[in-house]
C-alpha cells in the first residue's frame, strides 16, 4: 500500500497511475491516515508553501518529517521535491528538509513558463518529463544521485529511500519512474 498525500495539487494522477500498476493506495488527507499501514510515500506536484501549511495545520507535518528521517520511502514530485529539499534557494528555512539538496523554485518560470520535454532517466531512455512551474536542483550533496538533466539542470534525483523529480510523470502514460519508487520500495523489504 502507497500513501499520497492528497492535500492539493496532483495526487489523483498519481493513484490513478498505481491502480495501473496494480498498486494499492490510500489518500492521506488528516493526521489520522498516517496510522494506516503503507510501504511508501508520494507527495504530489501542488503549491509546496500552501501544502506546507496544510501539512501544520493538520499536525501531519512533524509525524511525516520523522518517518521520512526514519527511513520511510517517500518519493516528491515537483512541489514535492521542494517539500523535501533541505534548502530553499533564497528562503530563510526549508520545509520538511530530509534531503540533502537545494533547489530553486519555479526555475523555469511561472505558468506560462511550463512546458514537456523528453529525456533519460536513470537507465531509461526518451522519458516524457512534463514541467509545470518546475524547480530544479541547484545543488546536491554527494550521497545524492542524479538521475536526469535536462538542458543542463537537474531534474531527478535519488538519495537512500528518496526520490524526487522536478517533472510530472503522473501526467503522462509511461509508469516506468512510479516502477522505480516501487522498486526501492522492494529493495528496502528484501
Amino acid at each position: 500500500m502507497i500513501g499520497v498525500l492528497a492535500l492539493q495539487g496532483a495526487f489523483i494522477e498519481h493513484m490513478d497511475m498505481l491502480r495501473r500498476l496494480g498498486v494499492a493506495s490510500v489518500a492521506l488527507r488528516q493526521k489520522s491516515d498516517l496510522d494506516r499501514a503503507f510501504d511508501g510515500i508520494i507527495l504530489p506536484g501542488g503549491e509546496s508553501t500552501a501544502i506546507a501549511k496544510l501539512l501544520h495545520d493538520l499536525g501531519m507535518f512533524l509525524p511525516l518529517q520523522e518517518r521520512f528521517r526514519q527511513g520511510l520511502p517517500v518519493f516528491g514530485t515537483c512541489a514535492g521535491m521542494i517539500l523535501l529539499a533541505r534548502q530553499i534557494e533564497n528562503e530563510p528555512a526549508a520545509h520538511l528538509g530530509t534531503m540533502d539538496i537545494c533547489v530553486t523554485r519555479n526555475a523555469y518560470g511561472r505558468q506560462l513558463g511550463s512546458f514537456a520535454s523528453y529525456g533519460d532517466f536513470a537507465d531509461k531512455k526518451n522519458i516524457q518529463m512534463p514541467f509545470i512551474r518546475a524547480p530544479f536542483i541547484k545543488q546536491a550533496d554527494e550521497n545524492v544521485e542524479i538521475l536526469a538533466v535536462v538542458e543542463g539542470n537537474r531534474v531527478a534525483a535519488r538519495q537512500g529511500n528518496k526520490l524526487v523529480t522536478a517533472f510530472h510523470p503522473e501526467l503522462t502514460e509511461d509508469t516506468s519512474i512510479h516502477e522505480y519508487f516501487l522498486n526501492i520500495i522492494a529493495s528496502q523489504t528484501n
